[in-house]
């Protein structure tokens, strides 16, 4: 594929966008707190995000010995997280400045497991959201990633079949990717890059090692 026919970047958010495990953590063991589970560290809790917030919550209600996830523990870790996601999240260094340079050469979007009103009040606050053209979530009215429907759709929507990239940092975006087939890029700096293991690649997949070297890989 000629790297200067890309036409449409879509981004994962956490781990690819935003460093985001502290409030992740927090708010899991804020929630914890409140049914008398055993707290979890930070690195735990990062193994578990990237599949959407109702699977989180089951997986920190089972490793925090709670065991079933009460029917309104989803609800209140949205709201808890609500209260804590902007302490300490931000963008990773280089993606404002990556973003600058991709701005109105390329469509933008961005495809997150996280819901959505979270993901666009993230990017707002951080300054960020004015670049992309829309900002989806694992709330919305396609399955989650690694179903390729949400990306398909935003592929269909700005005409870019064959010439989009999706960005992220975990087997859950490159399944994604392949599913719908389009171009992968892996951020290794991400957290969830941990979970990609040697043999989930098939060598075309593009890597970065920080923001900045997607501008160069697409052109």
């Amino acid at each position: 594929m000629d790297p200067h026919n890309y036409h449409l970047i879509v981004f994962d958010l956490d781990g690819t966008l935003i460093e985001s495990r502290r409030d992740l953590a927090d708010a899991a063991n804020l929630l914890v707190d409140q049914y008398g589970g055993r707290r979890l560290e930070e690195a735990a809790v990062t193994g578990m995000v990237g599949e959407g917030a109702d699977v989180l919550v089951r997986r920190v209600m089972a490793a925090s010995g709670i065991g079933e996830a009460p029917s309104d523990a989803l609800h209140r870790f949205l709201a808890i997280y609500h209260t804590v996601m902007l302490r300490h999240t931000v963008p990773y260094p280089g993606v404002a400045e990556m973003l600058d340079a991709l701005d109105g050469r390329f469509e933008m979007s961005v495809l997150s497991n996280k819901p959505r009103e979270s993901s666009r009040l993230i990017l707002e606050a951080l300054g960020l959201a004015r670049h992309f053209r829309r900002i989806d979530g694992g709330d919305g009215p396609w399955p989650r990633k690694p179903d390729p429907a949400g990306l398909l759709a935003v592929v269909e929507e700005v005409s870019a079949a064959g010439r989009a990239v999706l960005v992220g940092d975990s087997p859950i975006d490159l399944m994604t990717a392949r599913a719908a087939g389009v171009r992968v890029c892996l951020a290794r700096y991400g957290f969830g890059y941990a979970r990609v293991t040697a043999d989930m690649l098939e060598g075309d997949e593009w890597v970065i090692d920080r923001p900045r070297d997607l501008v160069g890989l697409v052109g």
